[in-house]
């Protein structure tokens, strides 16, 4: 239970909140009813309402717990409802019957179900012994007990009490510390408690203001309070045992600083300038002057009250002007103004607080200055009712028709200044009318473009004002009208593409001659006969044609998206469409081809270069793959290394470290030093994949200890490493051999040309001629038959003697089956007719027979 007793002021019995407890058990939800557990809620307050104040806590039973409920005043102006159902004052105002009851509204949010019940306020009587017990004690502020469970029940021990603010006066003269309420909590009997607040103006920025004595739970002030700085503070009071555990939940305590009197009313210019209209009425509004006044301005402190304490001059009555006391609102209250007579009133204006009252009020005064301004006693007039004009289409800010007007009134005011506007014949608004500042005429000019094809010609009606309208009682109309008759010229336009910029879809590789769409533009000169020829205006990789009349866009190259002139898998063309008009107009359009990836791209080892120590330890050569394409067709990459030449295997090994990288690492335990071309597989992941082999130089060096090279240099001036200039030898002399060879082959086979042209006459055919075997050894003595025959030591068998070689393409048969006898009777000599006619004499001796 909390409570407040004792003095300096009177008691304030804190008003109780019903609780509510929910039923969660879902065997008893039938006994738990939504809204609120009570038809009226009553408070007891002890002095006035005061803003901010917090009076009751309505709350809502909730029962199952799902329901977000909106809560609401009848009374919006007077009191506010947290969400939390507490009840605050809106502002400050003497509890009444007029406001003692009002109807607090329960809304879920959702459903838009609602409920309401009612509050009752009412001002509790002071008793005598009340005012005994002030000037006694120190008002004591009483943790409230906490709510138990008994049942799976909220149960209540004793009420809830809203602790009302404490209201503690600006300026204080002390003394100080000043010593305001005591905080206890009832279970001090039986344990010792430390007490402590938080919050801004106690352990928060504006620190120290508040203290509290830790035993007794003494909340003082100390120092005076500025309502002007801080008009209210938030403190939570705060009760531990000497552990520091927590015994008590804290409570709040609203400390509001009431207003004093202490701020003289500030007008925001010391200078207020106003105009009015020579000839006003009174009760003409001129101007309004504004105070301001830091004190309360809900208070007596700062309501102000405006009057005027002179007028100069005082013609033609020392009263032209009141002003309201209230809003500063400055009007006329004789006739008379006369701007040829008095042009300008000067007023002296003072603001007073306690609403005026010019005995316990502060006052203030500034300066009204009044100028009386010209009249509009002559409208504009046109010099012509109907002006012409022309326009070629499509043309924007230019000037069409220039109109006149005059105007009586004082030149370059705001009652001869005229003001142009097109109160018909332009819907589209296409026009506009521009005042020129010296001379005062009308521009019309045109702010949109007008096509030809669409209007040929408008008619506009005119009008024209001043900038301040007519003073009442003149008789004169308050505008001037015209009419603007404009005429639209004919103008060859461009031809324009639709869509522009037009998108395609495209995989890359797409073969020569492919036609790919058909890319044509309009030509907006509906009533010009002209035809439209498509040209080629911008293709960076010339791959594209287009044919120049019916704009078929046509390739003549392969489609390549990992070319350079493609950007983001764009490849952008400019196509140019011309008409035949005079002049001849053209307009261009870009085709944009969106091209889909294929797997056209072998990846390649990066980088391409690196080198490594002559033993395996401690470097290693990280690699990865450069590939042209994208996903899927480009990683993750597979690595290896070929087969052959054996030593690649032999002296180097590769491991793959992900999709993406893999290490080459030397194999043997010595390298000679020199630069080696390592071959290196990569696939790809596209399908079907893509392999490549792709070569990796390597600068195998001499390392130190940390394992960098000390020769790269000689490396590198070298160039080449032993065994590349090895084999470069062995190439060299192999091409050697070769060409020896062949000089060797093409004189033997000039030889046997030479041979073969001894024994065939060139002007007979081969078969016709007897073939020569007499010169087989060229000077040998055992040459001819004869000498075969008288040889002694000749075989008895056909084994004659080796004979030269005739030639090849000779069409002599073996001599190996020559008969040592010179008879010939035996033999067949009937092949001899098929010798042709020059051995048919032959065939006729021979091949006879006996005859």
């Amino acid at each position: 239970m909390c409570r407040i007793v004792g003095a300096p002021r009177t008691l304030l019995p804190l008003l109780a909140a019903l609780l509510q407890a929910s039923v969660e058990a879902s065997g008893e939800t039938a006994l738990c009813k939504t809204g609120f557990p009570e038809d009226v809620y009553s408070a007891v307050l002890s002095q006035d309402v005061l803003e901010g104040q917090p009076l009751l806590n309505v709350k809502f039973s909730n029962c199952n717990g799902k329901r977000k409920v909106q809560y609401e005043s009848s009374e919006p102006a007077d009191f506010k409802v947290d969400a939390d159902g507490m009840v605050y004052a809106v502002r400050s105002f003497p509890l009444s019957s007029e406001h003692s009851k009002f109807l607090i509204y329960a809304q879920d949010k959702e459903t838009q179900e609602k409920w309401q019940v009612a509050v009752k306020l009412s001002l509790k009587p002071t008793l005598p012994e009340d005012s005994v017990k002030e000037s006694r004690e120190i008002e004591e502020i009483v943790f409230p007990r906490q709510l138990t469970k008994h049942n799976g029940y909220l149960q209540r021990q004793k009420r809830d009490w809203v602790i009302p603010p404490i209201n503690l006066p600006e300026n204080s003269r002390g003394p100080f510390p000043q010593e305001l309420v005591r905080i206890r909590s009832d279970r001090d009997k039986n344990l010792s408690l430390r007490y402590s607040v938080t919050g801004p103006g106690a352990d928060q920025p504006p620190t120290g203001i508040f203290i509290i004595n830790p035993i007794s739970g003494q909340l003082s002030v100390t120092k005076p309070l500025d309502r002007e700085l801080i008009a209210r503070f938030h403190l939570r009071a705060h009760a531990v045992d000497i552990n520091g555990n927590q015994v008590e939940n804290p409570i709040d305590i609203v400390i509001n600083v009431i207003d004093m009197n202490d701020n003289r009313p500030e007008f925001l210019h010391q200078v207020w300038n106003g105009t009015v209209p020579e000839g006003s009425k009174p009760g003409t509004y001129v101007m309004t002057v504004t105070a301001i006044d830091a004190d309360d301005p809900n208070a007596l402190n700062g309501m102000l009250r405006y009057r005027i304490l002179s007028q100069a001059p005082s013609s033609p009555s020392p009263n032209m002007f009141t002003i309201n006391n209230e809003t500063g609102d400055i009007i006329t209250v004789a006739a008379g103004l006369d701007r040829e007579k008095v042009q300008q009133y000067t007023l002296i204006i003072q603001a007073t607080d306690m609403e005026g009252n010019p005995t316990y009020g502060l006052s203030n005064t500034a300066t009204a200055v009044i100028t009386v301004t010209d009249v509009n006693d002559n409208p504009p007039e046109f010099t012509a009712m109907t002006f012409y004009g022309e326009v070629p289409e499509n043309r924007v800010d230019i000037i069409v028709a220039n109109l006149t007007v005059t105007d009586k009134d004082q030149p370059h005011t705001p009652a001869w200044n005229a003001v142009y506007r097109i109160s018909g014949g332009d819907p589209a608004g296409r026009f506009a009318i521009q005042t020129d500042p010296n001379s005062n005429d009308g521009l019309v000019t045109v702010v949109k473009p007008i096509d030809f094809e669409t209007n040929r010609m408008y008619v506009l009606t005119v009008a024209a004002e001043n900038q301040v309208p007519l003073a009442k009682g003149i008789q004169h109309p308050p505008q001037s009208t015209a009419t603007v008759s404009v005429t639209v010229i004919d103008v060859n336009e461009n031809p324009y593409f639709a869509p522009n910029p037009k998108i395609i879809r495209q995989e890359e590789g797409l073969h020569s001659g492919t036609m790919l769409t058909t890319f044509t533009a309009q030509d907006p000169d509906r009533y010009m006969q002209q035809n439209i020829r498509y040209t080629k205006l911008s293709d960076p990789a010339n791959w594209l044609k287009i044919d120049p009349v019916n704009g078929q866009i046509t390739t003549i190259a392969v489609l390549d998206r990992e070319s350079p002139n493609v950007k983001n898998n764009i490849y952008n063309a400019t196509f140019l469409a011309s008409d035949n008009g005079i002049p001849p107009m053209s307009g261009t359009g870009t085709l944009q081809i969106y091209l889909l990836d294929i797997n056209d791209n072998a990846p390649q080892v990066l980088p391409q270069e690196a080198e490594t120590c002559e033993t395996p330890d401690p470097n290693s050569i990280n690699i990865t793959a450069l590939d042209y394409d994208i996903d899927p067709n480009a990683g993750p990459f597979a690595f290896d290394l070929p087969l052959s030449p054996v030593t690649i295997k032999r002296n180097w090994t590769i491991t793959r470290l992900n999709g993406d990288f893999a290490q080459l690492n030397l194999k043997i335990k010595f390298l000679e030093a020199g630069i080696y071309e390592v071959p290196i597989i990569i696939t790809d992941s596209g399908n079907p994949p893509k392999s490549n082999i792709s070569i990796l130089r390597v600068k195998v060096c001499q390392c130190d200890s940390n394992g960098d090279c000390t020769d790269v240099d000689r490396i590198v001036g070298a160039g080449l490493g032993t065994g590349a200039i090895i084999a470069i030898l062995l190439c060299i002399i192999i091409l050697l051999i070769l060409v020896l060879m062949f000089v060797v082959w093409m004189k033997r086979r000039d030889k046997e040309r030479q041979a073969k042209q001894l024994l065939i006459d060139p002007e007979d055919d081969v078969r016709d001629n007897i073939l020569k075997y007499d010169e087989e050894g060229g000077g040998e003595e055992d040459q001819g038959l004869k000498a075969a025959d008288n040889d002694p030591t000749a075989p008895p068998y056909d084994s004659l003697l080796v004979f030269d070689y005739e030639g090849s393409g000779s069409t002599a048969g073996s001599l190996s089956s020559l008969n040592s006898s010179s008879s010939g009777g035996d033999q067949d000599y009937d092949y001899l007719n098929d010798w042709g006619p020059r051995f048919k004499k032959l065939a006729d001796m021979y091949g006879g027979g006996d005859d």
